[in-house]
């Protein structure tokens, strides 16, 4: 059996010596340790992997863990057993080129998860969906049907068990009441030129600004509209010589990699999110 911990809590001493010890007596071998300490914050963070080789049930390990460590440091924490394939839903609209990649990615092997359903408040994509043999559910979403819409998104998300949910290019605001249901469990991709580039053409706006580099953005979605968590970023350089269509085509191609790498990082249980930011594990 083999666990991962994520903890996070006020620095203090002895706080890499008492998990480790706890580890050991519980006859675990760690694997990987990693932490960090937020110096300005006084916050210290750590990502743990480790091994087991008797049968442990993780329900004793979380009750053990929380009252001989969790509640004597203040911690934060959570614990995740391996094996476990998340269970990821996207959202999507009429943009192709994220859930094209996220589906090849996970028909290759290379995207370890479940995929239950993919949602979209169009019906132009369902033909991908059936491609790669998912369930596909249009649910349309207008200010005039918003409520019946939300409803109708978290009774598929609670039918299916789904962990976490990505957009990849939904092109509608989320609801406060299903990010409350899932908090720093929503991945989103957007270009990177928010603030100075808002609208419907960035990359016109950003072309006629002539701009010298161009990129994309993934963040956990918050309440506040594109100012969740950020896990990953990439940049590329363009210049005087790219048309539009080129902006364009260099700026999908971004986003597919940067949502991939925090669908990623997400699964492998790399990120911790603290004071609307995210500390990344290697």
């Amino acid at each position: 059996m083999k666990l991962t911990v994520l903890i996070h809590c006020e620095d203090q001493p002895g706080i890499i010596s008492s998990v480790t010890q706890f580890i050991h007596g519980k006859n675990g071998n760690i694997i990987y340790l990693d932490q960090h300490v937020d110096k300005e914050a006084g916050v210290f963070f750590m990502r743990l992997e480790s091994e087991f080789d008797s049968h442990l049930e993780l329900s004793h390990f979380k009750e053990s863990f929380e009252q001989k460590l969790a509640k004597t440091y203040g911690m934060e924490w959570d614990a995740f057993e391996d094996g476990h394939k998340p269970k990821m839903a996207i959202f999507v609209s009429k943009y192709k080129h994220c859930l094209y990649d996220l589906l090849s990615r996970h028909n290759s092997g290379e995207l370890d998860v479940d995929i239950p359903f993919i949602l979209s408040n169009h019906p132009d994509l369902k033909y991908i969906a059936d491609q790669f043999q998912i369930p596909f559910f249009h649910v349309p979403f207008t200010k005039d049907i918003r409520e019946t819409a939300e409803v109708e998104q978290m009774e598929l998300l609670k039918e299916h068990q789904v962990d976490f949910v990505v957009l990849a290019r939904y092109m509608q605001i989320v609801s406060p009441k299903v990010i409350d249901v899932f908090p720093h469990k929503i991945i989103n991709i957007h270009h990177s030129f928010l603030p100075a580039f808002a609208g419907a053409k960035p990359y016109h706006a950003a072309f006629e600004r002539g701009v010298k580099i161009i990129g994309a953005t993934s963040h956990y979605v918050t309440a506040e509209l594109d100012a969740g968590p950020i896990i990953e970023q990439d940049v590329t350089t363009v210049s005087h010589t790219h048309a539009i269509k080129d902006f364009i085509a260099k700026g999908r191609d971004l986003e597919k990699i940067v949502l991939a790498r925090a669908v990623h990082l997400h699964v492998a249980r790399k990120t911790i999110v603290y004071n609307n930011k995210t500390v990344i594990f290697s």
